[in-house]
C-alpha cells in the first residue's frame, strides 16, 4: 500500500497551495466546531462500514456454498433464508447497520459534501482486511487504482471543507431531488431485471453507489427539514424515498458481493455514493455557492480521478468475476453445519 500511502501524502500540499492561490484558505473558519464534530463520527462509520462489509461478503459467500448456487443469477429465497441464519453474516449487517447510525449523526453536524467523502477510508480498511483474510494481495495496478480512488476523494473532500456550507431546504429543492430519484429507481429496477442472471459486478457496484447517494441525499434534507421545524407530506415523501433507496441498494450490494470482492464494492459504495450525493449537494441544495471556479474545477477533476480509481479496480482486482462455488461440477453443497465454524 505504499503507492496509496504517497498519493495521499501528496494530495495535502498541492491541495494547500491549489486554495491559497485562490484565497480560500481564509475560509476554514467556516469549518466551525459543530461541523467538525461531523469528521470523527463519519470516519467511525467508515471504518464499520468496511468491517460490515468484509463480513457480510464472507456470509454471502459461504451461503453459496451451502446452497450449491451463485446469488450473481439472482437472490433465491433460500439464499435469504440461510443469510438470516449465517452468524457472520448478521454480524456484518448490525456494522453496517451502525455505520449508517454514525453516517446520518454526521449529516446533521456538517455539510452533506464535507462528511459524505470521508467514507473512501472505508475502502483502505478493506481492502487490507480482504487481503489478509482471504490470502489474495492486490497487484500493482490495483493499488494504484485503490491510490486513485482515494487521492481523488480526499482532494475532492479537502476542497470541499473549504467551501461548503449549509443551506435552507426547500420544497422547490426536495421535488427536484424526488423527480430526479424517481427516474434512477426506475432505471435500476430495469438495470436489475436485465442484469440479475449475469452477474456483472460493475453494473450493481455502481447501481448500489448512485443509489446510495440519494439515500444520504434524503437523509440530509430529512435532518435539514427537522433542524427547521418542517416535517410534512414531502419530509414524508424523502422518507419514503430514502427507505425504497435503500431497500434496493441492498438487494444490488448482496448481488456484488456474489460477482466481486468486498474491497470493490466498497470502493463503488465509498466513490460512486460520495460523488452522487455531493453533485447533487452543489447543484440543487446549493451546499457549494460560494465556491470560486478555480474549486469547482477541482472538483471536476477529483472526482474524474476517484471515478478512473474504481474502473481501475474492477478492472485489474484479481478476486473479480472468481466463483466461491465448488470447482467441481455436480458435487454436493456443504451441509450448513460444516460450512465453516466461524460462521
Amino acid at each position: 500500500m505504499s503507492v496509496l500511502l504517497s498519493q495521499v501524502l501528496l494530495a495535502g500540499p498541492v491541495l494547500t497551495g491549489l486554495l491559497s492561490a485562490d484565497g480560500d484558505l481564509a475560509e476554514v473558519a467556516s469549518m466551525n466546531g459543530r461541523q467538525l464534530i461531523g469528521i470523527p463520527m463519519a470516519l467511525v462509520g467508515a471504518v464499520l462500514l468496511s468491517f460490515g462489509a468484509q463480513y457480510q461478503s464472507r456470509g454471502l459467500n459461504k451461503v453459496e456454498r451451502i446452497v450449491g448456487q451463485s446469488a450473481g443469477s439472482g437472490l433465491s429465497l433460500r439464499h435469504i433464508l440461510s443469510m438470516l441464519r449465517r452468524p457472520s453474516w448478521v454480524i456484518g449487517t448490525l456494522l453496517l447497520g451502525l455505520a449508517v447510525v454514525f453516517q446520518i449523526g454526521s449529516l446533521s453536524f456538517a455539510p452533506l459534501i464535507v462528511v459524505q467523502p470521508i467514507g473512501v477510508v472505508a475502502l483502505v480498511v478493506t481492502a487490507v482486511l480482504n487481503s489478509r483474510m482471504s490470502g489474495v494481495r492486490l497487484g500493482r495496478r490495483a493499488q494504484l487504482s485503490v491510490a486513485l480512488a482515494v487521492g481523488g476523494i480526499v482532494a475532492f473532500v479537502t476542497i470541499a471543507a473549504f467551501s461548503a456550507a449549509d443551506r435552507p431546504v426547500t420544497d422547490a429543492k426536495l421535488i427536484t431531488i424526488l423527480i430526479a430519484f424517481g427516474v434512477v429507481f426506475l432505471l435500476a429496477l430495469v438495470l436489475f431485471v436485465l442484469f440479475r442472471h449475469r452477474g456483472v459486478a460493475l453494473i450493481y457496484i455502481v447501481g448500489s453507489g448512485v443509489l446510495y447517494g440519494f439515500v444520504a441525499t434524503f437523509a440530509k434534507s430529512v435532518i435539514g427539514r427537522l433542524q427547521q421545524g418542517e416535517f410534512e407530506w414531502l419530509t414524508w415523501a424523502c422518507v419514503l424515498a430514502l427507505v425504497l433507496g435503500a431497500l434496493l441498494g441492498m438487494v444490488f450490494v448482496q448481488n456484488a458481493y456474489s460477482s466481486g470482492p468486498p474491497d470493490l464494492v466498497v470502493a463503488g459504495l465509498t466513490v460512486i455514493d460520495p460523488i452522487v450525493a455531493v453533485l447533487i449537494g452543489i447543484v440543487v441544495l446549493g451546499e457549494a455557492a460560494s465556491a470560486s471556479g478555480l474549486a469547482i474545477a477541482a472538483f471536476v477533476v477529483s472526482g474524474a480521478v476517484a471515478v478512473v480509481g474504481v474502473l481501475g479496480l474492477a478492472k485489474h482486482h484479481p478476486q473479480v468475476g472468481k466463483s466461491h462455488l465448488p470447482a467441481v461440477t455436480g458435487r454436493v453443497p456443504v451441509p450448513e453445519e460444516r460450512a465453516g465454524e466461524d460462521g
